[in-house]
């Protein structure tokens, strides 16, 4: 039987604890420790899964040498921060999507672990599910035929949700890096790095973008429509579609769900969706192989693919008039 991976986790909202919560489906993981800003906030999160420690300090949590890895879940602008504190400190680092600002910060983050050789990988999590793995073999396939549009969309209404995180410019905020980090990653997932980029954006009072699209241009004339935004819901599908049908993912595609394939022919091929859980442990199960195995990078999100995804964000981001303050 594997020794149990051991995992740090710094930051307490709500993706932490349904990743910490996702972790329980898992015989050989445990949530070890948490850190916090405050020590009464680490603590009441720790309360939540037996064993786990609760810090008040992130120095702190990093000083437990039991820890194996450290997962990364604070706001968007201190992901450089804090990731380079894991690395510093000798700790393997899962970094929350998207893995920072812009390419800048995320080369010095590969910079750092390769000066280390410690494991790092990008929290996308999407890319570690069963139903992307079965996309993959779908479109390598070929029973597409040759991709020539791909659409996604991620469109959720939180304009009554208060959050900061989602709204500030200091924490990072607005839809591409909250939520179209999603729809570009796919993009990238299957068509690549796009020869060019048109984007537009509307934006908040405090800066941020409330909403984006995008379409991407490849050599082969393929295109990706991609859209997002924080002001409406919209059906979060992506379709893939070729010379000799489409693969229609249903909504959130981003997440365990059904698809099917759809031919020129009349013919139709559906997957169900029989995953148990929000699918957030998949990522740790890769994570964890990448620490034992002594590898810098998972081949499944390496660090090659982080920066394409960026530099593509960074893009849109140049177009449309999107700054952060006290940017890496």
């Amino acid at each position: 039987m594997k020794k149990k991976f051991k995992w740090g986790i710094i930051g307490t909202g709500k993706i932490a604890n349904s990743f910490a919560k996702d972790l329980n489906n898992l015989d050989d993981h445990f949530v070890a420790a948490v850190g916090s800003r405050t020590i009464a906030t680490a603590q009441n999160f720790a309360s939540k899964f037996p064993g786990c420690i609760g810090y008040g300090s992130y120095t702190d949590l990093l000083s437990n040498a039991s820890l194996h890895g450290i997962y990364i879940a604070t706001p968007n602008n201190f992901h450089l921060e804090h990731t380079l504190l894991a690395l510093e400190a000798g700790k393997p680092v899962l970094c929350e999507k998207p893995i920072a600002i812009n390419t800048t910060e995320v080369q010095l983050m590969v910079d750092v672990a390769n000066q280390n050789q410690l494991t790092l990988v990008e929290a996308m999590w999407t890319r570690f599910l069963p139903h992307i793995y079965k996309v993959r073999q779908i479109i390598d396939s070929g029973v597409l035929g040759n991709v020539q549009t791909l659409q996604a969309d991620h469109g959720q209404n939180l304009s009554n949700l208060k959050n900061p995180r989602i709204w500030e410019p200091t924490l990072g905020g607005g839809a591409l890096l909250d939520l179209g980090i999603y729809v570009v990653s796919f993009s990238h997932l299957i068509l690549g790095s796009p020869r060019k980029i048109t984007a537009k954006s509307n934006f908040t009072d405090k800066g941020v973008d409330i909403q984006t699209s995008a379409i991407f241009e490849y050599n082969n004339d393929s295109q990706a429509i991609l859209t997002t935004t924080l002001n409406n819901a919209t059906p979060c599908k992506a379709i893939v579609s070729g010379k000799k049908g489409y693969l229609e993912i249903d909504g959130f595609f981003y997440k365990p769900t059904s698809m099917r394939v759809v031919l020129n022919d009349g013919s139709r091929n559906e997957y169900s969706n029989n995953y148990k859980g929000h699918g957030l442990r998949e990522q740790a199960i890769e994570f964890a192989r990448c620490v034992r195995s002594g590898l810098i990078q998972s081949p499944i999100m390496p660090h090659t693919e982080s920066i394409a995804v960026m530099k593509s964000m960074d893009e849109i981001r140049k177009q449309v008039g999107l700054y952060y303050p006290n940017e890496s």
